[in-house]
């Protein structure tokens, strides 16, 4: 998990585990994913937890939808430690079937129905001591909230508090709640309204996002404006079929919005007529040399130098082009003039220089 570097003040929540990855209180907000194998491809499977795994996840969901996908299930969780929380819809038989052995279950309260299996759900989680995610989606509220509120964030906010007081009267409190909308606006909308009436952390996301063009434009507004707000203990941003990729925008959400402090922040001018030096293909060149610099560092890469110096006084390392040359600063002074060909290989050997002394700017 990205260290926080504290930054925004996050609502406190109370903590749980989930395997040995804390959520809430003041541990890091963790990063979630989900395999789209057919679980009983257990082959398959287990490969994408290892992919999400390999590319930062910290914990891995996995879609139980019949009995041989949670017997499946078993033997997954036995050649992986990924934390692994078992998604489970309408039968509630799978979740007494898998709680034994994995590290959470994920259950929406409006498709298992019946309060008494409700109950036996949460029995078989006391008894194996794993946290539930009660999971609250617009497309599929309790009948009775959709009637009274149809599919608005007030009615997710009600289902939610409704089944949230039912596992409290079980005396259970091992908890983390959801309220996922295909939109931006009811997602946002309703976890900023339950935020101020419970204390449970927040898994965020906005649901059925799509593409990756289109999830990364709806979860970078939905998931930073929470965020910004000090929302969320754990997040997912889910993509029609993007798994490393799901990782890869979620970690940027948290970094671009001031959550966590790690890695290269590249600062690049936008394409026009005063360029002069091949920006493009000189920004693809540093963001391919540092893609693996877990060090925080400001990089600026500037195409001419109308903002170039301002742009420098807060980065730690930049190149400013200019006709037939440019400038290298760091932290704000002029280190070196070279020519256009010299600049670039420079700048990297600058950054290597911040990246082995472990440079911190904070």
């Amino acid at each position: 998990m990205i260290k926080s570097t504290n930054m925004i003040k996050r609502i406190k929540t109370r903590k749980l585990h989930i395997g040995d990855v804390p959520i809430g209180g003041d541990s890091p907000i963790s990063v979630q994913s989900m395999t789209w194998t057919k679980t009983t491809d257990i082959p398959g499977t287990i490969a994408q937890i290892r992919l999400l795994h390999f590319s930062g996840a910290d914990i891995v969901r996995v879609a139980v939808p019949d009995m041989p996908s949670a017997v499946a299930l078993k033997q997954i969780c036995s050649q992986t430690s990924m934390p692994i929380v078992a998604d489970i819809h309408f039968n509630y038989r799978l979740a007494l079937e898998v709680a034994p052995h994995v590290q959470a279950v994920r259950f929406n309260p409006g498709n298992i129905g019946d309060k008494n299996r409700i109950k036996l759900i949460i029995d078989r989680c006391k008894e194996f001591k794993i946290p539930v995610r009660v999971g609250v989606n617009c497309g599929s509220l309790e009948s009775k909230f959709e009637d009274k509120y149809g599919q608005t964030a007030k009615g997710m906010i009600q289902s939610a508090l409704y089944n949230i007081k039912y596992l409290e009267d079980l005396d259970f409190r091992d908890i983390k709640v959801s309220l996922k909308a295909s939109d931006v606006q009811r997602t946002v909308e309703a976890y900023r309204g339950l935020r101020p009436l419970v204390d449970y952390a927040f898994h965020i996301g906005v649901t059925e996002a799509g593409t990756r063009f289109h999830s990364t434009v709806k979860s970078s507004i939905a998931l930073g404006s929470l965020l910004l707000d000090g929302i969320g203990d754990t997040m997912r941003v889910s993509m029609t079929g993007e798994l490393e990729e799901e990782i890869k925008v979620a970690k940027a959400i948290l970094k671009d919005s001031g959550i966590v402090k790690d890695g290269v922040n590249i600062i690049s001018c936008p394409t026009c007529g005063r360029l002069e030096a091949d920006l493009v293909s000189a920004v693809a060149q540093v963001e391919h040399a540092t893609k693996d610099i877990k060090t925080p560092l400001n990089i600026s890469v500037m195409g001419c130098v109308v903002n170039a110096l301002g742009e420098a006084k807060s980065a730690d390392v930049a190149i400013a082009y200019g006709k037939g040359s440019g400038l290298i600063i760091k932290k704000g002074e002029i280190v070196a003039k070279l020519p256009t060909k010299e600049l670039l290989p420079r700048l990297l050997v600058e950054i290597d220089k911040l990246k082995d002394d472990n440079y911190d700017t904070a």
